[in-house]
């Protein structure tokens, strides 16, 4: 096919959104799977905040002139995160998402961040071999986890919201459990007013930039974590991404009425450390 990956534009949006949308629904709708964006409108939003976004790379394809597909990189840390990577139904299966993928590739082999990673859904196999393909490695598998929140506190725990004087503390922790910081996540976040930290003995011991698809959280310990989700007002999105391997995580969350939606797999290309702690990922990784 003659595709043309370029770099998207402002006046992409409508598009994109419509793509976006209709992509996830027929995926997810295909495998009896909910989809990741209740309607046309919400993905609309979410792919105009994708393009204004300083720290997002943004590229399209197109077809005969005709937009097809859209693919976002998050560059704002030394860890870049990829995604969400859109085709059109129409045109689907024919190369246009690896396309796409390959641009994003060319441009960090340009850059050279110290890794690139991402979240895909586990039911769908052919993204998994595609990216597996390129190169990527699948380091763990996640558990999609929705229902309401639990509202409450945890002894010895303390919550609160994050300030910017936290961001050298918290910055610290995810290079002790990961091996690099997501400041700019984590600044970005305290900018909304959605980030947290979670204090023990008079000291930070985790934060979360929000208990949501796009959102991480980084503990010392499991109970770190799990103060973040008790005290967390909602999850926004199709909810929070466990690492299902964290038995004690995953149970203690179905023990607490909340429910598996869908399985994810993190992948990553590059820098990838063993995590030396408790961690939320998101949808990015």
């Amino acid at each position: 096919m003659n595709v043309t990956v370029r770099p998207a534009q402002a006046s992409d949006t409508s598009e994109c959104g419509r793509i976006c949308y209709q992509a996830f629904d027929a995926i997810a709708r295909a495998h009896n799977f909910p989809p990741d964006f209740p309607d046309a409108e919400v993905a609309a939003g979410f792919t105009a905040m994708l393009l204004a976004h300083q720290g997002v790379n943004a590229l399209v394809a197109e077809l005969h002139g005709k937009v097809v597909g859209s693919n976002f990189v998050d560059e704002r840390g030394s860890v870049w995160g990829l995604g969400p990577i859109t085709v059109d139904p129409a045109v689907q299966n024919k190369g246009v998402g690896e396309q796409l993928m390959r641009a994003a590739l060319a441009r960090a082999e340009q850059r050279r961040p110290a890794g690139v990673r991402l979240v895909q859904a586990g039911y769908h196999c052919r993204s998994l071999a595609l990216y597996s393909k390129l190169g990527f490695e699948v380091r763990e598998h996640l558990s999609c986890i929705q229902g309401v929140a639990i509202r409450g506190e945890m002894r010895g725990c303390r919550v609160r919201t994050a300030l910017e004087r936290d961001l050298p503390t918290c910055n610290a922790l995810a290079v002790r459990v990961h091996g690099h910081d997501r400041g700019a996540e984590l600044q970005d976040a305290i900018a909304h007013g959605v980030a947290r930290v979670v204090e023990r003995g008079g000291r930070i011991t985790g934060y979360a930039t929000q208990i949501a698809f796009f959102g991480h959280a980084i503990g010392e310990t499991t109970d770190d974590v799990r103060a973040l989700i008790t005290a967390a007002e909602s999850y926004a999105g199709p909810g929070f991404l466990v690492p299902s391997r964290n038995g004690e995580l995953l149970r203690w969350c179905l023990q607490n009425g909340l429910r598996i939606t869908q399985p994810m797999t993190l992948m990553t290309m590059g820098l990838y450390n063993e995590p030396a702690g408790a961690y939320v990922p998101s949808i990015l990784y």
